[in-house]
């Protein structure tokens, strides 16, 4: 943008003085013409070296006119051909190029979160996504909103339309984990939920809505979760009434910036080393600072909170604890689950 008004400036300026140049060659020169005045502006200002037409040897005013137009003239078009250059180059080769360079960045991720829409609902997404040092990469038609993402570090941008498959795919779809849909339109959000659900069937969707209706119509489309900022909005309005002291303990817990304290799972993988251990041998509070908040048996059993010190983990059992990211991060090459990306709670 800055170039371009640098570009407009410089365009400006020239109209101006070439305009001058010609009332000063009209004025000053005798007989001279409008016509053979813009003639001697023009193929001064291109230096296509046709000869005068106006003869300025019988005025120094005229030839010290003629000598400015030549000088300042051409440097200025000098001037506005590097800047036409540069906005050429930054314009389309420029993009081309950070394209390919953010297309082989996708390419090198592997589980990682894509995030449709980075309105208000997606940059919020976005930014917890970020705390909690998951790669992810965001689709967005609206290239300014992509613009203030660009810095950001796990994260890369694709400019499109996330209700087009070419446009999801470029976003590594076949190779992601997670599917957030946060487009402000609920009917975008469940194109994006059959799309996504027909050429990865194993992905995890969470798609936003707004009528309570809908939250029905994506889970048949295939969402694995819905959410409702309204709903959402609701419940914190009425735990901000009841129970103040737990959202406070909650806030804290999501804005502190010395640490990232999260709750989040760790899966018991088959294989695993901590299959058939007990709580209170892994002694999570003492080797990761971790507390254990529920398990859950497998992915159709419920699950149970506050387990017990002599609870037995099993293959394919979840368990939910509450600590710092990067420790949870040490518990789960622990336990075997680092190469499965984790489902946030």
């Amino acid at each position: 943008m800055e170039l371009r008004r640098r570009l407009l400036r410089a365009l400006t300026a020239i109209a101006i003085f070439a305009v001058a140049a010609i009332v000063g060659l009209h004025t000053l020169g005798q007989g001279v013409s409008w016509l053979d005045a813009t003639y001697m502006v023009v193929i001064s200002l291109t230096g296509v070296g046709y000869s005068e037409i106006v003869d300025t040897s019988h005025s120094p005013a005229l030839r010290v006119l003629n000598i400015v137009i030549l000088v300042c003239g051409i440097s200025m078009m000098l001037y506005v051909l590097s800047l036409a250059t540069a906005f050429l180059v930054e314009g389309n080769f420029g993009s081309l190029f950070r394209r390919r360079r953010m297309e082989r960045r996708i390419a090198g991720f592997t589980g990682h979160f894509v995030v449709c829409g980075a309105g208000e609902t997606g940059s919020l997404v976005l930014d917890e996504l970020g705390k909690t040092g998951a790669s992810a990469v965001v689709v967005e038609s609206k290239a300014d909103r992509l613009a203030a993402l660009k810095d950001r570090p796990g994260l890369a941008t694709v400019e499109g339309d996330a209700t087009d498959l070419e446009t999801l795919e470029r976003a590594g779809l076949l190779r992601a984990s997670c599917v957030v849909a946060a487009l402000p339109h609920e009917k975008d959000n469940l194109v994006i939920t059959v799309l996504v659900r027909q050429n990865n069937p194993g992905i995890r969707i969470v798609a936003r809505h707004v009528d309570a209706a809908m939250a029905d119509r994506l889970k048949k489309a295939g969402a694995d979760a819905t959410v409702s900022p309204t709903a959402i909005g609701g419940m914190r309005l009425a735990s901000e009434a009841v129970r103040p002291h737990v959202v406070g303990f909650l806030d804290q817990m999501l804005k502190e910036k010395g640490a990232t304290v999260r709750i989040e799972e760790i899966r018991i993988a088959a294989g695993s080393p901590w299959t058939g251990r007990d709580l209170a041998g892994l002694d999570l509070r003492g080797r990761f600072g971790l507390t254990a908040l529920a398990v859950k048996d497998a992915a159709d059993a419920p699950l149970r909170y506050g387990p017990a010190p002599e609870e037995t983990l099993r293959a394919g059992a979840v368990l939910v604890v509450l600590g710092e990211e990067g420790r949870i991060g040490e518990a789960r090459g622990q336990a075997g689950a680092g190469s499965a990306p984790p489902s946030r709670l």
